[in-house]
């Protein structure tokens, strides 16, 4: 299938469609962009009629999905509003920044194995999920890490003191 061939053929056409679909020219453009390009990574063959019958059922599910998702995230934000927070004082933003850079020189100086168990327990991986990754069997990733904790507040220790 020639694409350029197929995308003057289809493109006009589909984004008039997704235009009446959406009401939004950049979205209908977007979708049916997005449409071709589902169309050509998938090698999606077939007769003229059948190509373009499935661009444009792909643009409309790629439509409905959109809304699904604004809907979603619309009803999330009247349960979930976000409000701004307040600024934050200079010395609270100076703290946090001198925390987090100790904490990051503290990592630094342990043994990569160490500091990415630490890493990914702390982002909420499973032990199985750190064994997978380091290589070790799910029973010993308690002990590890309890020494890898032990080793990282030594370090937080040292570099306190040395601050």
């Amino acid at each position: 299938m020639d694409f350029d061939n197929t995308f003057d053929q289809q493109y006009p056409d589909l984004v008039r469609y997704c235009h009446r679909l959406t009401g939004d020219r950049d979205v209908a453009e977007d979708v049916a962009q997005e449409s071709l390009l589902r169309l050509f990574d998938r090698g999606i063959e077939g007769s003229e009629h059948g190509v373009r019958a499935w661009l444009f059922k792909t643009a409309t599910h790629l439509v409905r999905d959109r809304y699904r998702v604004r809907q979603n995230r619309k009803r999330l934000l009247e349960v979930n509003p976000v409000v701004p927070s307040a600024t934050e004082a200079p010395d609270t933003s100076l703290e946090r920044n001198e925390d987090r850079n100790r904490v990051r020189e503290a990592l630094d100086t342990l043994a990569p194995r160490d500091r990415e168990m630490l890493l990914m327990r702390y982002s909420g991986f499973s032990y199985r999920e750190i064994a997978d990754v380091i290589g070790v069997s799910a029973t010993s990733v308690g002990t590890l890490l309890s020494r890898a904790e032990k080793r990282f507040e030594r370090a937080m220790t040292e570099a306190g003191e040395a601050a």
